[in-house]
């Protein structure tokens, strides 16, 4: 009866609007259950492969708590502990790892690598983030735009920055297919791949919601119910910071962007981690090198009461939980309410 058993999460797409919705409602619930200490160990006996190529704070607790929530036992692979690829190839990794675990979170570089550990495993494999998709960040977020503000669909999401990284891929195609408008603020060079795009526009259609991506910061922002951004250069990224910060500055989130919105209640989200100050090696280094007091969002908007960046972080945890359940965890869920 559960068509998401056995099923693994590579990229949003992968998924109807509708699951994706259930998702974040299953999310909700799972956060409130652990709120008043009823257990929910859906995944009792079950063993996770958490499989790290690229460091991580956020998905990685949000793993390993979960797992453990859930009565399963995660372990870590990181990479020093795994051969992704170097001495062992991806597909004979999955047929080891598949006849061990029960399941496979990988973090890393290349999509075509979570894609191959899901052919081969046998088992369901979650994205926790590769260079074109970060999916388990799209169910915390929209759970955190729904308990905001109570429904999805009509509200407008506004994202500026580096346009072409793996956050703007996701939540692009993601509230496209929730309804919810998006925009997405950036440099010409900077802007999502016309693919990406397209597809957006393909759920856009369905839902009802508009897609527009632009380089004039005034037009992204104005009506953003949310303001999102992402630091500028991404985990591995070889780029000229003095260029990259150059065509950014008129990007960041600082009091003036937000107030061009146009709305009151706007709120901020950001992904983590953040360079909003000088107390990180990069922030102190970028700050001295450029004259920067904050690079990619001001510490005072950080900061502010509009600024909902740590309940989205702590959300990845029920988020991550959610998916687990849902696709391991042998639940009822009917197809009816898929299926209208």
């Amino acid at each position: 009866m559960n068509h998401f058993q056995g099923k693994s999460l590579l990229k949003e797409s992968d998924y109807t609007p509708s699951e994706i919705n259930y998702l974040i409602d299953f999310a909700i619930h799972l956060k409130a259950l652990k709120a008043q200490h009823i257990p929910h160990p859906y995944l009792q006996g079950k063993n996770i492969a958490l499989l790290f190529e690229k460091t991580s704070t956020r998905t990685r607790s949000a793993f390993t708590v979960a797992a453990n929530d859930l009565g399963a036992h995660p372990e870590f692979l990181g990479k020093n502990d795994i051969q992704l690829g170097k001495k062992e190839s991806v597909v004979d990794t999955a047929k080891v790892l598949g006849s061990m675990f029960d399941g496979i979170e990988f973090r890393g570089f290349k999509q075509t690598a979570v894609e191959q550990l899901a052919q081969y495993s046998g088992v369901p494999v979650w994205n926790g983030l590769t260079d074109t998709w970060h999916p388990t960040q799209m169910i915390a977020d929209f759970m955190t735009l729904k308990e905001h503000f109570g429904h999805l669909a009509g509200l407008t999401l506004t994202y500026v920055g580096d346009g072409r990284n793996n956050m703007a891929n996701s939540l692009l195609v993601t509230s496209a297919m929730l309804g919810v408008n998006v925009h997405i603020g950036a440099p010409q060079d900077l802007q999502p791949a016309a693919e990406i795009v397209a597809l957006a526009k393909q759920y856009a259609k369905q839902a009802g919601s508009a897609v527009v991506t632009t380089d004039d910061p005034a037009v992204a922002v104005t009506g953003a119910d949310a303001l999102y951004t992402d630091v500028w250069v991404s985990m591995g990224e070889a780029v000229d910071y003095g260029q990259r910060i150059k065509a950014l500055l008129p990007f960041q989130i600082n009091a003036a962007l937000v107030a061009q919105t146009g709305q009151a209640d706007t709120i901020i989200m950001h992904c983590l981690p953040a360079i909003h100050d000088h107390e990180t090696e990069i922030g102190a280094q970028l700050g001295e090198q450029y004259g920067l007091a904050a690079v990619e969002i001001t510490d005072d908007v950080f900061n502010s009461a509009q600024a909902v960046i740590f309940q989205e972080a702590a959300n990845r945890m029920p988020a991550i939980k959610a998916i687990m359940a849902a696709t391991l965890g042998d639940l009822f869920i009917p197809d009816s309410i898929f299926n209208g």
